[in-house]
């Protein structure tokens, strides 16, 4: 069974930065894309990184401020999030899927092979 639990979570002052974790159980992911997404109460979920094999996303949102990273021989993968801004403020979610990255952006986190159940990142004014 696979399973993905998130941690790294927390509360961050302004322009200060988190590093998520992403452990990964249940099978081999390092052929598998990986990616983050996160949801604020009121918002619909968003899609905002995704590593695969040879491509990286970045959502508008997050680019040039947050770093997706994997290491195969753990099954982890991070998101290191600087000058971090209230609107980051959310529930940030691991998940996987085959083509993740192609889709990303659009596809709903229910519909992927399988997420976790989220880290809370707090960004303080």
């Amino acid at each position: 069974q696979v399973r993905l639990v998130e941690s790294g979570g927390g509360l961050a002052p302004l322009g200060g930065s988190l590093r998520l974790s992403c452990a990964a159980s249940g099978r081999s992911f390092s052929t598998t894309a990986m990616g983050w997404f996160r949801q604020t109460p009121g918002k619909e979920r968003e899609g905002i990184s995704c590593i695969g094999r040879t491509s990286i996303y970045y959502s508008d949102s997050v680019k040039g401020r947050f770093t997706i990273s994997r290491d195969n021989a753990k099954n982890m993968v991070y998101l290191q999030m600087n000058s971090l801004k209230p609107e980051d403020t959310a529930t940030y979610y691991c998940a996987t899927d085959p083509g993740l990255c192609t889709r990303v952006a659009t596809v709903p986190m229910d519909e992927l092979d399988a997420w976790g159940q989220g880290t809370a990142v707090t960004v303080s004014p």
